[in-house]
């Protein structure tokens, strides 16, 4: 992914209103963030813990959505699988995340939600480059390429079902 700015990200959100975009926390360190290990940018609000949000290059742009996580409850406590990376955690390292669908339907309440990596580092999980521990990614066949492709285009279908 190539490297965003705060105005980049403020200006990209298609779920949020520009209002809402231009009082959310974005991440202080964005030169430091390790831009060719990542697929999407996504983090969590320090000051709101059940919000997150995600950006990542579409078309010539990029695209960001804000997302509110689900409440945690006791089926958090076991194991979950992320819908991106297919990366395995327990004890609430996957939540439930929704965005508000974007445009008109949003307005009217709708949202879309998935099953994600509670700190979005979904792009490091898949690389190697963080482990969750024995278990947390099954061995595959696949080439990283190709999971990598695989992540991508999972996020590319959530994207869609908040954008479609």
């Amino acid at each position: 992914m190539r490297p965003v700015t705060e105005r980049d990200i403020r200006t990209s959100f298609v779920n949020c209103t520009r209002g809402e975009a231009k009082r959310l926390a974005v991440p202080r360190d964005l030169a430091e963030r390790p831009w060719d290990d990542l697929d999407f940018l996504g983090w969590r609000d320090p000051a709101a813990p059940q919000r997150a949000y995600i950006v990542t290059e579409h078309n010539d742009g990029f695209t960001a959505v804000a997302l509110r996580l689900a409440s945690p409850h006791a089926t958090h406590l076991r194991r979950s699988m992320c819908s991106l990376c297919l990366t395995t955690h327990s004890g609430g390292g996957v939540a439930l995340m929704t965005a508000r669908r974007a445009g008109e339907r949003g307005q009217q309440g709708n949202t879309v939600g998935s099953y994600l990596c509670s700190d979005l580092a979904c792009s490091l999980y898949v690389r190697r480059k963080k482990s969750v521990g024995a278990g947390g990614r099954l061995q595959e066949t696949l080439t990283l390429e190709e999971q990598i492709a695989r992540t991508t285009a999972n996020l590319e279908g959530f994207l869609a079902k908040v954008t479609g």
